[in-house]
C-alpha cells in the first residue's frame, strides 16, 4: 500500500515508520520543515532511519501544506497518523488533535484515501482534560467520515516512566502519590505500538474499530516499577509519597492567576494532566464494574517495562524521551 505517516519524527512515529516498511508499504512521511539544515535538525539521528522512506516537508497544522506538500495531489491508499500536540495545554490541542487531524482528513479524501489509522490515547474514555476532549472530537468525525479507519488507544509509554531512573541511580527515593497504588497500567513499547499500528492497514479485523492496546504481562502500579529498580541495583527499597492534595492545591493557585496570565492558565492544564497520571490507571474503563479493568485490556509484543528498565541500567540502551520529558 502507498501510505502517508504523519508525526514520523516522534519516537513512536519512527517506530510505525520502521513497521511499515518492514512490512513492505511504500511510505512518504511528512515531517515539520526543519529550522535550519537538515543535518543540524537529526540531532535524534531520525532521518536515517528513515532511509528507505520518501521525505516530504511542510506545516502539518495548514490545510494548504497538507494538499500542496504532502499530497501533492498523487493517490495514497492510507494515512497513518501519530501526530499529536506536545504540550497537550487547549490551544496547542485543539490546534494539532483536532484541527491539524480535520485537515488531514479532508486532503486525503480529496485524493482518494479509503483508510485512516489514528493513534489516540486510552485516556480519552474519561476525557477532563482539553487534549484529551480534542483527540474524541476528531474520532468522531473520522468515525463519522464513511472511511475505513483504526483508532488505536495505548495505554502507557516505556518512555513515560522513565523519569525516575536517574533519580533512583543517584540513591534518592521513588516519588509516588499515596501508597503507590493508586494506579495501574500496561506498557507498551515504541517498536511492539509500531507493529500494531502498522498491522491496522492489513487486519480486517482491526476496520472500523477503536483499539485499547497495552504491552504483554500483568498490570503494574508505580509501587511495582520503584521495587524493581531497586532490586535490579541492589539498593535498598525507598519511597516518598507526594500527597495528592499538593497538586490540588497547585492547580487552584494557577487556576487563580490563570485568569490575568495565559502562562499561568498554561502550567495549570499542565498541573492538572499530572494530578490525571497520578489518579487514573491507563488501562481499559469497565463501566459495568466502575472500575478499570486489566483483564480487559489487550496486550500486544513481546517487551516487558522491566525488559526496558533491565537494558537502561546495564547501560546497552538508553530512554529517549523526546516530548515526554514533562509526563
Amino acid at each position: 500500500m502507498r501510505v502517508l505517516l504523519l508525526g514520523a519524527s516522534g519516537t513512536i512515529g519512527l517506530a510505525t515508520a520502521r513497521a511499515l516498511m518492514q512490512q513492505g508499504h511504500q511510505l512518504v512521511c511528512f515531517l515539520r520543515k526543519p529550522l535550519g539544515s537538515t543535518a543540524r535538525a537529526d540531532k535524534s539521528g531520525f532521518l536515517t532511519e528513515l532511509q528507505g522512506a520518501e521525505l516530504r516537508y511542510g506545516d502539518p497544522c495548514s490545510l494548504e501544506s497538507l494538499q500542496q506538500d504532502a499530497f501533492c495531489n498523487e493517490p495514497f491508499d492510507a494515512v497513518v497518523s501519530c501526530l499529536a500536540s506536545r504540550t497537550g495545554t487547549p490551544q496547542d490541542a485543539w490546534a494539532v488533535d483536532y484541527q491539524a487531524h480535520l485537515f488531514a482528513l479532508e486532503a486525503a479524501k480529496a485524493v482518494g484515501v479509503r483508510q485512516f489509522v489514528l493513534l489516540s490515547a486510552i485516556c480519552v474514555q474519561k476525557p477532563l482534560l482539553a487534549f484529551q476532549k480534542a483527540k474524541l472530537a476528531f474520532e468522531s468525525a473520522l468515525i463519522e467520515s464513511g472511511m475505513t479507519y483504526s483508532i488505536v488507544r495505548p495505554t502507557a509509554f516505556f518512555k513515560s516512566l522513565a523519569g525516575q531512573l536517574a533519580r533512583v541511580q543517584k540513591g534518592k527515593p521513588f516519588l509516588i502519590f499515596g501508597d503507590g497504588r493508586l494506579t495501574a497500567c500496561k506498557p507498551i513499547s515504541d517498536d511492539d505500538l509500531g507493529d500494531f499500528i502498522a498491522g491496522c492497514l492489513t487486519d480486517p479485523n482491526k476496520h472500523n474499530q477503536i483499539l485499547p492496546i497495552g504491552g504483554p504481562g500483568p498490570a503494574i502500579t508505580p509501587r511495582d516499577q520503584g521495587e524493581f529498580l531497586f532490586r535490579q541495583l541492589g539498593k535498598p527499597v525507598q519511597f516518598k509519597s507526594v500527597p495528592v492534595g499538593l497538586l490540588d492545591f497547585i492547580i487552584g493557585v494557577l487556576d487563580v492567576l490563570g485568569k490575568i496570565s495565559s502562562k499561568a492558565a498554561d502550567k495549570a492544564e499542565l498541573a492538572r494532566i499530572g494530578r490525571y497520571y497520578a489518579t487514573e490507571s491507563m488501562l481499559v474503563w469497565n463501566p459495568s464494574l466502575n472500575q478499570y479493568d486489566p483483564d480487559a485490556t489487550p496486550s500486544h509484543g513481546s517487551q516487558t517495562l522491566f525488559d526496558a528498565y533491565a537494558a537502561w541500567l546495564q547501560g546497552t540502551a538508553a530512554p529517549d524521551r523526546r516530548e515526554h520529558a514533562v509526563f
